[in-house]
């Protein structure tokens, strides 16, 4: 356990659509590269997160923490994290009205926020079961993210995402799919509704934290979005089956 903590201390914490698994790397920041004995225990770190966090992320499944904790050490071997930043993880297998979005301190191991997400208007109701990589489509994207910089738009604070898997989400920026806060992504629309309502592809949040979360999680961060999709895991390279 202390060996892994301490690679913790280490990091300096690619771009995909279902046609070819290619990665698509955006700019290497100088990081600690990470020894591949260290790469290889993604699952060791993976199960000290899970005995952390499994409490209070009570919706969190163990094996989709898993497969984002190995697409994190991935993205860090690669040099595409910047340090101290923290693992964020979306479960579209929930429906919108549960509390489906986690921010994971990698460092601590301890969970930031739990928050409501919307998913994109054509992926489904309360439940997403569509997703897309083309402009126009208002599906949501899965995969492996890397975030970007922050600007503000119509929806206020804003945060840009690039897709690191060719043909899943590499489409993302062109698609100005961003986080942002939404009305129909409150407690109240939910209370009225039974479900969120939905974004034109984009991870809708509350208004309530938004603005801490995306300060939190801007500038080089790993976003994984999961779906327990056969033709996403089939061909993601960072889960290794590509």
């Amino acid at each position: 356990m202390n060996k892994i903590m301490m690679v913790l201390l280490c990091l300096w914490s690619p771009v995909l659509s279902f046609g070819d698994a290619r990665l698509v790397f955006p700019e290497r920041i100088p990081n600690v590269p990470i020894a591949s004995e260290y790469l290889n225990k993604h699952a060791e770190m993976a199960e000290l997160l899970w005995q952390s966090l499994q409490n209070e992320a009570v919706f969190l499944k163990r094996e989709v923490l898993e497969m984002a904790v190995k697409g994190y050490f991935t993205m860090a071997e690669k040099g595409l994290l910047r340090e101290g930043k923290p693992l964020s993880v979306i479960d579209f297998d929930l429906p919108s009205s549960k509390k489906r979005l986690w921010i994971i301190d990698m460092k601590t191991l301890k969970l930031r926020y739990a928050s409501l997400v919307a998913h994109g208007r054509k992926s489904g109701e309360l439940m997403a079961k569509n997703f897309s990589n083309i402009a126009e489509s208002h599906m949501s994207s899965l995969g492996f993210y890397l975030t970007g910089e922050t600007y503000s738009g119509k929806h206020g604070a804003s945060l840009r995402l690039d897709g690191l898997e060719k043909g899943i989400n590499d489409q993302a920026r062109s698609r100005a799919i961003v986080i942002h806060s939404a009305d129909y992504a409150e407690p109240s629309f939910l209370k009225a509704h039974g479900r969120l309502g939905r974004s034109l592809g984009c991870p809708a949040l509350p208004r309530e934290d938004y603005e801490e979360i995306i300060a939190l999680i801007k500038d080089k961060s790993c976003l994984f979005i999961h779906s327990s999709q056969a033709a996403y895991r089939s061909k993601s390279v960072f889960l290794g089956q590509g």
